[in-house]
């Protein structure tokens, strides 16, 4: 059996750590608009992914009134070795949840809010319906809000899926992550087989429903690698593709391998939309959420006015 360390590509011995490149660079949030986001988290008892994965923008988004909320907890069932969010047997599904971020979509005024969640492998019915929930509370308390949300697999069940896009939300994502080859290493539980499938079934059930995923570069994939899951998530009819940098959380979790140069960011969008996706966002500081409503807007399927 191949260990991770071949997984992956990397030598794992120390090394002396490397400065972050400029482009890499974000500015410490700060400001009376992140200042009172926070706030209001804490006050609904919301989780925010941009702080458990520790997203390098929240500076950014915060100050912009933009977040993207994390529902089912802050404890997901999976260990993936990418990502920041705390791990463990989470508590019972919250059904009260979409309410409370509901409240918050409406108190902040967006015209487009993005919800993810943690993986909850002990109960995808309950996961999705969660989901489901969240979208039409924000039908109600947000009216003309629309309603991105990006979701887990769900362990491959259709029927969670079909829970989740009968609330009609404007885009759906589910994100790929990686190359096929360190899947095993980089998403605990996960099929890239599995992860096609969703993204394949939201056309058919739904053939209008916006599609999107997104990829991390520098974590021990080929350049060839990349360009064939771009392949593969174009010859399914994957609307938008977001491409970013892996940043190391911890020592906990995988080593990055390198830092792409911006230069590269330009070639892999220049060579994913000549396979044919709508939207293509690439850069290092690139995350899901980063940007989305303008994402969104950029593929002619949505109207933002």
């Amino acid at each position: 059996m191949s260990s991770i360390a071949e997984l992956v590509q990397i030598d794992l011995a120390p090394r002396t750590p490397k400065s972050k490149p400029e482009w890499l660079k974000a500015r410490a949030p700060m400001g009376e608009n992140y200042h009172q986001l926070k706030k209001l988290a804490r006050e609904l008892d919301l989780h925010t992914v941009c702080e458990s994965a520790q997203c390098p923008n929240i500076g950014e988004c915060w100050n912009h009134r933009t977040a993207t909320f994390m529902l089912l907890g802050n404890l997901c069932t999976r260990r993936c070795g990418f990502c920041a969010v705390p791990k463990g047997r989470p508590l019972a599904i919250d059904y009260d949840e979409p309410r409370r971020v509901a409240e918050a979509v409406a108190v902040l005024g967006l015209k487009h809010a993005v919800i993810t969640s943690v993986n909850r492998d002990d109960d995808n019915i309950g996961a999705a319906t969660v989901f489901a929930d969240t979208i039409r509370e924000v039908r109600r308390q947000a009216p003309g809000c629309q309603v991105e949300v990006l979701i887990p697999d769900f362990q491959g069940r259709e029927d969670a899926l079909k829970i989740v896009l009968d609330a009609r939300p404007e885009v759906l994502n589910h994100n790929t992550e990686t190359v096929p080859r360190l899947y095993r290493a980089v998403r605990s539980g996960a099929r890239y087989e599995r992860t096609l499938k969703l993204l394949e079934n939201v056309k058919i059930f739904v053939p209008e429903m916006v599609s999107k995923t997104g990829v991390m570069v520098g974590i021990g994939e080929a350049m060839d690698e990349l360009l064939e899951v771009f392949r593969d998530l174009a010859a399914i009819k994957v609307d938008i593709l977001t491409i970013g940098q892996y940043l190391r959380p911890s020592r906990d979790h995988l080593p990055m391998t390198r830092y792409y140069h911006p230069d590269e960011f330009r070639f892999l969008k220049e060579e994913a939309l000549k396979l044919g996706f709508r939207h293509v966002e690439s850069g290092p500081l690139v995350r899901s959420s980063y940007h989305a409503h303008e994402q969104a807007e950029s593929t002619g399927l949505l109207s933002l006015s």
